[in-house]
């Protein structure tokens, strides 16, 4: 084999290998994009603010790859970097953030990698979301590809302080003065309190709608019962029949 051969060879093992993780964002995407319109047209309300997502360039692959020290080789990428494809989920509440990860990781061609809860857990300077790792299925032409899916789910006062957070380190190139570092555990500090705030808030609106709606059914039973409305048996039983 030729040289030419050769940088040809590696083209196209290269254009197959990221193409891949697209496909796999795509589908990702999908899976997500269904849901969002599932809860917008059929529930109540969408835990789904918004979602973002991304794959690393080769050049930022390859820099994680000297970091860690790997073979320069696709197995050795493809089996120890696992964000590759990177997608973030906001949502509105803390507990929508657990309903959505359920919800993902309910699909039966998901599987879960590995979950990191840094809601209970949070890191040393404030720092809370919800990591998952995934592994989907793509489907080419001639094999079917692994492709890991590195998940962030969080609130939206988790990610506007991880976004001014990610803003600060690379102004200051990673080297943050103390005294901002500390501004910023304070600021993490007060976005919790927030999200707690508008948990407890959106648990007491429920609760309302909760009751308004019972009211409803016992005042529109209590209408037909005084209107004498009777619907016939045979009716009410084609239902049930229909319920077997």
């Amino acid at each position: 084999m030729n040289q030419l051969q050769q940088l040809k060879q590696v083209r196209n093992e290269l254009t197959r290998f990221m193409i891949t993780y697209k496909f796999g964002l795509d589908e990702m995407n999908t899976k997500l994009n269904i849901l969002k319109e599932e809860f917008q047209h059929i529930h109540s309300y969408n835990p789904i603010e918004h979602i973002k997502s991304r794959i690393k360039s080769p050049e930022s692959i390859l820099k994680k790859v000297y970091r860690k020290n790997l073979d320069i080789s696709m197995d050795a990428i493809r089996e120890n970097i696992k964000d590759i494809v990177g997608i973030r989920i906001v949502c509105s509440f803390i507990s929508d953030i657990y309903k959505v990860s359920e919800m993902i990781q309910n699909q039966q061609d998901i599987t879960v990698v590995e979950v990191k809860d840094y809601i209970k857990h949070p890191k040393s300077n404030g720092y809370k979301s919800l990591h998952l790792i995934l592994s989907i299925p793509v489907f080419m032409s001639d094999r079917t590809e692994q492709v890991y899916i590195e998940v962030q789910i969080r609130s939206v006062a988790m990610d506007f302080w991880a976004s001014l957070e990610h803003k600060i380190y690379y102004k200051y190139n990673g080297e943050v003065p103390q005294q901002l570092i500390m501004e910023l555990t304070e600021a993490a500090n007060v976005a919790n309190k927030l999200d707690s705030k508008m948990e407890k808030l959106n648990n007491e609106v429920n609760n309302i709608k909760s009751k308004a709606a019972e009211n409803e059914d016992i005042h529109f039973l209590q209408l037909n019962e005084e209107d004498k409305v009777h619907l016939p048996l045979n009716f009410l039983q084609s239902f049930l029949d229909r319920e077997k």
